[in-house]
């Protein structure tokens, strides 16, 4: 779909609501990454290890503008630059804040900076295109390939997500997928292959990161009240890794 891109989008208005900042990040892209989570997500993954992120006005989260985010970040180009790094929008879903998104990324862009997205692609394409065109790489997260399993973990729907990912491949934007592999949840292998057959369908793919599942946000489930369902569930066994990756590859596709 074509999409118009505001090139004249007001960096010196564009504000965003952040939960926090990683300034040397290594697990969310390539190199060291000066990690930015915003604030606000539209599902409830039952895995989710940040739902102090879910609430768009949650106390204590911080508004910075773009030229604040910026003025510091530049400060940590060298390290990028040496590492193959970059900044990382992630969350919560940055895709809420879809002009902030644009802006700060097109602000990194100008000063030669990689960008790369950590999104669960929930938003509607129309919304997230200003923002994959500034956009280098996008960490995709999917969270299962059956319809039925992904609302299970989500509470929303699996389509949206499949067309994103489906826009960023047919307009030649690199994605790494984001499978969270949890016992008894997402595990299950015949889901496992019905994801791995759609990816293998998507031109931009670079490879697949099988996450295992763990438990070192369960504390903030309990700090703010919440049910957690997983509680008793036990991260997986390398095996149970490794026997995943396998699906993913017999469809060609590189894994982690």
């Amino acid at each position: 779909m074509a999409v118009l891109i505001d090139e004249n989008i007001g960096l010196s208005q564009t504000t965003g609501i952040i939960h926090s900042v990683e300034t040397c990040g290594t697990v969310d892209g390539p190199g060291i990454r000066y990690v930015i989570f915003a604030q606000g997500c539209p599902l409830k993954c039952q895995y989710c290890h940040n739902p102090d992120t879910w609430n768009m006005n949650r106390e204590g989260s911080m508004v910075m503008s773009v030229p604040e985010l910026m003025a510091d970040i530049v400060t940590y180009k060298p390290f990028m630059e040496f590492s193959g790094g970059g900044v990382t929008l992630s969350g919560g879903e940055p895709l809420l804040q879809a002009n902030f998104a644009a802006a700060l990324f097109k602000a990194c862009k100008e000063s030669g900076i990689h960008t790369a997205l950590d999104t669960s692609g929930y938003a509607p394409v129309g919304l997230s295109a200003p923002v994959f065109h500034y956009t280098d790489l996008v960490l995709l997260d999917i969270k299962s390939g059956n319809a039925e399993n992904f609302k299970q973990i989500t509470g929303r729907q699996l389509g949206p997500v499949k067309a994103t990912a489906e826009y960023l491949s047919e307009n030649g934007i690199p994605m790494w997928i984001r499978f969270v592999l949890v016992p008894g949840l997402s595990d299950n292998t015949e889901h496992i292959k019905e994801l791995a057959e759609f990816i293998a369908g998507l031109k931009t793919v670079e490879k697949v990161e099988v996450l295992p599942f763990h438990k070192m946000g369960e504390y903030k489930w309990a700090d703010l009240g919440l049910d957690c369902k997983l509680a008793q569930t036990q991260p997986p066994d390398e095996n149970a890794v490794e026997q995943a990756k396998i699906i993913f590859r017999k469809k060609g596709i590189c894994t982690n």
